[in-house]
């Protein structure tokens, strides 16, 4: 499903209605009959009392034209307008003259009289319908739009907003000093980018997406743009095995890493890529540690590099890793690896001979911190897979300027550096550096244990050496990861996950995703 940014959206409008000749007006009736059917189903036998607040731009239109509807449908309603009727102009403007032919009192909030009205109406109500800002809301709130949304907030209804809760930067997720809470949020037309972004994503509640008659050519001719991955368009990825498949043409992933006191980290990538249906499985790490493999995977094989408890490179190691190379389909490197200086030869090394896509994840990425330039050495795709800790760390800013943009700090290294960028967390977010984006939506706060990380780097390297192309492959592992979690989560509880439990959940998850 398409995600716009505001400033996307507001471009969408004008051609619906200046190329396609709808007028603005029937968009804001249908967000208004779509917002009011929202209404309608919530919970209450049809007897809840509806407040709704509208502020004087195109959201409050929206939501004035939701009070028509809910009216007629004999609904009591008490509207509220943030600001002066007189200021009203477009077709919100238009729809403020119909309540008021209609008879339906629209009462003016300026001041600490029209406070108490509100304060007072929201003792009365079961329901807020908040349109109080739009998606385009930048600046620290302050004043009477403060103490509204503080009022909605601490009122105990349930909260209906139109198109993004108020006080969430629309781009970004960014709250604006505070927002309104929302149970559930109806947007227009297509999801926005602010919705789906912390912290503001977690103030969204149930997110609905309105169909309001925008012509879907509009978005297709958009070229690259941001995506919300749904079960529908993972679905619409898998192949599906074909009748005479066998494990020589599933694919060959290999793990490279491990250093004493960090196999785990190997282990676990080993079951992302065992789980998420690769054919042949191999793991490569220092000599000395190859026991671990051997006992704890059977189903994977093992390569020795050295005889030590570390990565070094010598004559046997980079004949052994050259034919690793040449075996594999696609390479995750760096799960437990560790990062002195012979760690950077080590990656140095692989970059520089990989003959297949390569995923990057944990040390390698720690390794590159500073030596992003051999990034330009490699002649296969590469998948990133940072937590906002290692992006910092390789975009050279701070964790909070990441977090602020995860979107915008996803893009920037991709597009620089030609790579596949997933940066993990919270509704993870994968950047291909021609500007597509995909944001994920499945995954919970269980999954904030060690080794999750190890798990979904595997599962990306499985799915690309079954043939997905690079970006898609981490789209499916990113989602995967997440409801696999999800079902975990659903049968456990969110505390004391583990990654190894998360991986048996790898085919169930699949299996969901993909047969409904």
């Amino acid at each position: 499903m398409r995600v716009v940014t505001p400033k996307q959206m507001k471009e969408i409008d004008r051609k619906a209605m200046e190329e396609y000749g709808i007028p603005g007006i029937v968009l804001m009736e249908n967000a208004g009959i779509r917002l009011a059917d929202e209404v309608l189903k919530l919970p209450g036998d049809g007897k809840n009392r509806v407040v709704l607040i509208a502020g004087k731009g195109n959201n409050g239109g929206d939501v004035l034209v939701a009070a028509r509807h809910l009216f007629n449908k004999g609904v009591p309603i008490r509207v509220f307008l943030v600001g002066a009727s007189s200021g009203m102009a477009g077709d919100a403007g238009v729809n403020a003259g119909i309540l008021d032919r209609m008879g339906i009192p629209v009462v003016e909030v300026s001041g600490v009289a029209g406070l108490e009205a509100v304060k007072e109406a929201l003792g009365w109500g079961h329901v807020v319908v908040d349109g109080i800002f739009g998606t385009g809301l930048k600046g620290e709130l302050r004043g009477v739009p403060l103490e509204l949304i503080r009022a909605v907030n601490g009122s105990g209804c349930t909260v209906v907003s139109a198109d993004i809760p108020s006080g969430i930067d629309g781009e970004t997720g960014r709250i604006c000093g505070e927002c309104v809470h929302a149970s559930v949020t109806v947007t227009f037309g297509y999801p926005k980018a602010g919705l789906l972004q912390y912290p503001g994503a977690e103030y969204v509640g149930r997110l609905v997406v309105a169909d309001i008659s925008i012509p879907g050519a509009i978005t297709a001719g958009m070229g690259p743009g941001m995506v919300m991955l749904t079960e529908e368009y993972i679905a619409g990825l898998f192949p599906g095995r074909k009748p005479d498949a066998h494990k020589g043409s599933c694919g060959r992933a290999a793990v490279i890493g491990g250093s004493e006191g960090m196999t785990g980290a190997v282990v676990l990538a080993l079951l992302g890529c065992l789980k998420s249906g690769a054919g042949l499985v191999k793991a490569a790490l220092p000599g000395a540690l190859n026991y671990v493999i051997e006992n704890n995977v059977t189903e994977a094989m093992s390569v020795s590099l050295g005889e030590g408890t570390v990565l070094q490179l010598d004559d046997n190691t980079r004949e052994r890793l050259a034919s690793l190379l040449d075996w594999a389909s696609a390479v995750v490197l760096g799960p437990g690896m560790g990062v002195d200086d012979g760690r950077v030869d080590f990656l140095e090394f692989v970059l520089s001979n990989a003959r297949c896509p390569l995923v990057l994840d944990a040390d390698a990425l720690n390794c590159l911190t500073g030596q992003r330039e051999l990034l330009k050495k490699v002649s296969v795709p590469v998948v990133v897979t940072p937590h906002p800790g290692e992006m910092a760390r390789l975009a050279g800013q701070s964790i909070d300027e990441i977090q602020a943009d995860r979107i915008k700090a996803a893009a920037a290294f991709s597009k620089e550096w030609g790579t596949v960028t997933v940066l993990k967390g919270a509704n993870s977010v994968i950047a291909e550096a021609n500007g597509n984006i995909y944001i994920n939506t499945t995954g919970n706060p269980g999954m904030a244990s060690g080794g999750m990380g190890d798990v979904l780097a595997g599962m990306t390297a499985s799915f690309i050496a079954q043939g997905f192309e690079p970006a898609k492959a981490a789209c499916v592992a990113v989602y995967i990861h997440g409801r696999a979690a999800d079902l975990l989560a659903g049968e456990r509880g969110m505390y004391g996950l583990t990654a190894s439990e998360l991986a048996e959940y790898i085919p169930p998850a699949v299996k969901l995703t993909t047969e409904g």
